[in-house]
């Protein structure tokens, strides 16, 4: 019952952390559209008003007028929209998810005893949760030290660009020689939602409170409020795809079951900003391809480094070829390794009411029909979770001989 108990909160969890942020990642990229299309007001009152840019749309069954005003507005209406429940509720519910799928069983999700690292590779449980909570509280105080330090007047952006994007490969590298490939991945992704998310926190949102308190008391905000949220927002614009690519690749092993996983992750990631900045541009009427180029670019160059290699070829023994591998003895393999979880009932100690992603890997039909995504599993390494039934490279080797 607990298994299912488990798989059931994750469910709901997992719901509502992809509505709150489908909410806020599409409120992020239609307020980014609309600061970049707006268009000098040709009215004489809107000017006089302080209307800085405007924008006319249609959409659904009406006409909507956007205004942006520079300064303040002659009067603030007291139902002001703001946008912060989408952020909080996104990162509230991914940090439960977290909790119930890795910081709870840290031995199968979050350890990695195949780490290069001989220390990483012993951490107990305790300290695999503590050095993944470091990761994501520690990467947000390192970030926001570095903006503080850098850029405190908004006058010096591009240097803090660069900074973070060489944050960003550190703690790429960092996590994945620590963490186990799934659970490294969700960690950089995580450590970018958390920065954002504490964006909104601690530097968007009272800074607008500010503005809007001064406005209502007559006085004129504070400018450094304004330029600091825009920085802050500026930066969750950028991490917006790369954070969702991340947040994803847990489905996807070859993402993150290679040595170079670490330089995977940091192409996707560039990839998503130059991607994302592609279109910040055209909607300012530019389109600069160059930006695509790159993003492409880095794709490919992942695909590559992702892609699998042919296995190696056994060694002769007395000059001749080893035999065939037979279903027989994959499926051996299989029973003693992977059928604790890929089973119709797997084993409740390992967490899952239902075999994951559906497979079965207990009879020789059953590897059969699944050899592809089973052989691939098993060279990468991501199969058995942590090695934690101990399948050795000797049978590796064997599973990647045979030939289904």
């Amino acid at each position: 019952m607990s298994a299912y108990l488990i798989d059931f909160t994750n469910l709901l969890l997992r719901w509502l952390h992809v509505i709150a942020a489908i909410a806020w990642v599409g409120e992020s990229i239609y307020f980014v559209m609309l600061d970049n299309s707006l268009k000098k007001p040709q009215a004489e009152a809107a000017l006089k008003q302080g209307v800085a840019g405007e924008m006319w749309a249609v959409h659904g069954g009406g006409f909507y007028h956007n205004q942006k005003y520079q300064t303040s507005p002659e009067k603030l209406p007291d139902d002001l929209h703001w946008s912060f429940w989408k952020s909080y509720t996104t990162w509230l519910s991914g940090f439960a998810l977290f909790c119930v799928l890795y910081l709870s069983n840290p031995a199968m999700n979050l350890a990695n005893p195949g780490a290069d690292w001989a220390w990483a590779a012993k951490m107990s449980n305790g300290e695999a949760v503590f050095m993944a909570l470091l990761f994501l509280f520690g990467g947000w105080l390192v970030y926001n030290r570095l903006c503080k330090l850098i850029s405190p007047n908004m006058t010096r952006d591009g240097w803090l660009s660069a900074a973070v994007a060489v944050m960003m490969v550190i703690i790429s590298y960092l996590a994945t020689h620590i963490f186990a490939g799934k659970a490294a991945f969700l960690i950089i992704g995580a450590v970018m939602a958390t920065c954002m998310s504490a964006n909104v926190f601690f530097w968007i949102i009272p800074g607008q409170r500010r503005m809007v308190a001064a406005m209502k008391k007559g006085g004129a905000p504070n400018p450094i409020d304004g330029k600091r949220g825009k920085q802050r927002s500026v930066h969750n614009t950028y991490f917006t795809l790369p954070v969702v690519f991340l947040m994803l690749s847990n489905h996807y092993a070859i993402t993150y079951g290679t040595a170079w996983s670490w330089l995977i992750a940091v192409l996707f990631i560039f990839a998503g900003a130059a991607i994302r900045q592609f279109f910040v541009v055209m909607h300012q009427g530019k389109k600069q391809y160059a930006y695509w180029a790159f993003g492409t670019t880095c794709l490919i160059l992942a695909a590559l480094l992702a892609a699998p290699k042919p296995p190696q070829p056994a060694p002769l023994t007395d000059g001749k070829a080893p035999a065939a591998v037979n279903i027989e003895t994959v499926t051996a393999i299989a029973q003693q390794r992977c059928a604790a979880c890929h089973a119709a009932h797997p084993d409740r100690q390992f967490g899952f009411a239902a075999p994951p992603l559906g497979l079965k890997l207990e009879t020789a039909e059953e590897i059969r029909m699944a050899a592809d995504k089973f052989k691939q599993r098993v060279a990468n390494h991501t199969m058995p979770i942590g090695n934690l039934t101990g399948m050795t490279e000797e049978e590796r080797m064997l599973i990647a001989r045979w030939q289904p």
